[in-house]
């Protein structure tokens, strides 16, 4: 029976020793900085301390097997052991004071005891006894340092718990939490952490001469690496920092040192490293063996990389389009943003097929692949942008539906991405039902749900919707002749191109139809005065389309001429009648958003004639005035 109790008593050291170990751990992380470094200058004096015991005993030993117990004056042997000890003890001696600021000099001079005693020609069996001696000073002098300090960690350990208690008040637990995040610096701790681990494992199979592959080596040197859930933990730091320095790479390759300055939050490599710890969490990556563990890895980078390689498109997508509209005639800058397309379209490709050639292809693979294949296809729909976009800079004038075919060609992108949400839904829900189900892939899936489907057909339908809205607003509006547009002789103020075709606001303002429509897609007002742009009302027309209508004319719409501010001003004067001046009045601020430029042949007309018009614009004048400031 006694034999077994040492078994099972191991595994309770084993724990014991586990907790100690991580409440050590605690301690040392959680300590302030002047008292981190006390605590590693005290280890190390004391260090030092065993060291020059030891560099003492080995002279003293060495003294004794020769034999030679005169002057060490006399002999070249014993002088020379004599001297390189004494000068090691010294410099001992004055790291250890340095170390120990508040100490004096000789505290730390007892193991220069032999030393002297040796110069004074004392018997080599006293120099056992002094070396003895001394040892037994200094272990005394470290009991009395710690007795002295004993109630140092009492101290700090009250002054964190009223330095925490008055953070909570301050900032919250929240607040708190992040503040002391960044304060102990706990993703670098982790990542130098895993690297150390790393380099350790590179080391060991450059050492061990192994016929492996470069690429299976360095797999394997990574799976070795995610043993514990502390490696576990800096790998995922580890990646999150290698994202973020290929993505800062990609921005500085494109802009230069400004891209460096404007770092954007969904391009910081957070997304890359909660994507590995889910995904490393799932599949139980620390628990199994080392073979399956590289394979099994091997697959989630690949994921880890098509994110990278997504969000590097996100970042030159902008730019590239930015390089084609802007007629910059810059040929490197041309070159960067299209070779980084091309990057983005080769690799991906290339990845795919070579994951396709090491695993048996199944559903999931067809998943992870098509991610890739996503991105290529996103990055030709970019090229394919910006060379419209070269195209119309060649010419002189803009193309009329270029905003159709880049919405189209955005749209057929969007509606690929979210299919292939869809699938990776449907089939991860399928197997939660008919196969093994875990609370871990049901949470994966309710956010790949929320953030990949419900998200993007959210964005999607309202995006369909705006635009849908801006059409029937544009084909509500007039469209401009020949005439006008030569009467009007200005160019878009969206664009501040010149215009063969435009539509015209209500305001009496000139604009792209293309234009106004990606104006109406963020705006609901005209660019120009800030007016809402709604389609025509027949009671709400403007005067000038009433009054160019005759009887014979009907429906809503704006005729080829428009009737100017100083023609309905002779109307009414030679009306003579009081509804025409108070009229005069009410049409003030409508006269004053004419349009330059208007005919004014009807000057000559009737009082009769002006007086009947009078008496039907006035109801609607009036009508619009009441309904304007609701809107």
């Amino acid at each position: 029976m006694w034999f077994s109790l040492p078994n099972r008593s191991e595994p309770g050291m084993r724990r014991c020793s586990i907790s100690t170990s991580h409440f050590l751990s605690v301690v040392v992380l959680v300590l302030p900085l002047q008292h981190l470094v006390k605590l590693y200058l005290y280890l190390l004096t004391t260090l030092l301390l065993y060291v020059g015991h030891q560099i003492c005993r080995d002279y003293v030993l060495r003294e004794v097997e020769t034999g030679y117990d005169g002057a060490v004056f006399f002999d070249l042997a014993s002088l020379q052991r004599f001297v390189s000890t004494l000068t090691a003890q010294l410099l001992i001696t004055s790291f250890c004071s340095n170390f120990m600021k508040s100490k004096p000099f000789w505290v730390f001079c007892a193991h220069l005891l032999p030393l002297l005693a040796r110069l004074c020609m004392v018997p080599l069996g006293a120099l056992l006894f002094l070396n003895k001696l001394t040892m037994v000073f200094t272990t005394f002098e470290v009991i009395y340092f710690l007795l002295y300090n004993m109630f140092v960690p009492y101290y700090l350990a009250k002054s964190a718990y009223q330095e925490i208690f008055q953070g909570t008040e301050l900032y919250g637990i929240l607040g708190l939490g992040i503040m002391l995040w960044n304060q102990f610096a706990v993703p670098v701790l982790f990542t130098v952490f895993w690297l150390v681990l790393f380099a350790a494992e590179i080391c060991f199979y450059l050492s061990s001469q192994s016929q492996q592959g470069l690429i299976f080596s360095f797999l394997t040197s990574v799976a070795g690496c995610c043993v514990t859930p502390y490696s576990m933990i800096g790998l995922t730091f580890a990646v999150s920092r290698l994202s973020l320095g290929l993505l800062a790479l990609c921005k500085f390759y494109l802009q230069g040192y400004s891209g460096l300055l404007n770092g954007s939050l969904m391009h910081r490599g957070v997304t890359e490293g909660v994507t590995f710890l889910l995904l490393a969490l799932q599949t139980d990556l620390i628990n199994l063996q080392i073979l399956q563990r590289t394979f099994l890895l091997s697959i989630i980078l690949f994921i880890i990389v098509a994110s990278i390689l997504q969000s590097m498109l996100e970042i030159t997508d902008p730019i590239v389009l930015a390089l084609g509209a802007s007629r910059n005639r810059s040929l490197w800058k041309h070159f960067r943003a299209v070779s980084m397309c091309l990057f983005l379209l080769v690799f991906p490709s290339f990845m795919a097929y070579k994951i396709a050639q090491f695993f048996e292809m199944d559903f999931w693979l067809i998943i992870i692949i098509s991610s890739s294949a996503l991105t290529s296809l996103q990055v030709t729909g970019t090229l394919f942008i910006y060379c419209l976009f070269l195209v119309e800079n060649l010419q002189r004038e803009p193309i009329e539906d270029m905003e159709d075919v880049i919405y189209y060609v955005n749209s057929g992108c969007r509606v690929l991405e979210f299919l292939v949400a869809v699938c990776v839904v449907a089939c991860g829900g399928l197997e939660s039902v008919l196969g093994e189900w875990s609370w871990m892939g049901a949470s994966v899936i309710i956010v790949h749900s929320y953030f990949n489907v419900w998200l993007r057909a959210r964005a999607g339908w309202s995006s369909f919707l705006l635009r849908r809205e801006a059409i029937k607003k544009i084909s509500a509006l007039p469209h401009a002749t020949s005439e006008q547009l030569q009467n009007h002789g200005d160019v878009c103020a969206i664009c501040y191109q010149m215009m063969r075709m435009a539509v015209i606001t209500l305001c009496g303002h000139y604009y792209h139809s293309s234009c106004l429509r990606r104006w109406l897609y963020i705006q609901k007002t005209c660019p120009m005065c800030h007016q809402l742009i709604n389609p025509p009302h027949p009671l709400l027309e403007p005067p000038r389309v009433l009054e160019e209508r005759g009887p014979e004319r009907e429906g809503p719409g704006v005729d080829d001429g428009l009737v100017s501010a100083s023609s309905r001003q002779g109307q009414v004067e030679a009306a003579g009648s009081g509804p025409g001046r108070e009229a005069e009045s009410g049409r003030k601020g409508l006269d004053s958003r004419e349009p330059p430029g208007a005919p004014v042949d009807e000057v000559d007309r009737t009082a009769e004639l002006g007086a009947t018009k009078l008496e039907v614009i006035e109801p609607a004048e009036n009508l619009a005035g009441q309904k304007e400031p609701n809107q």
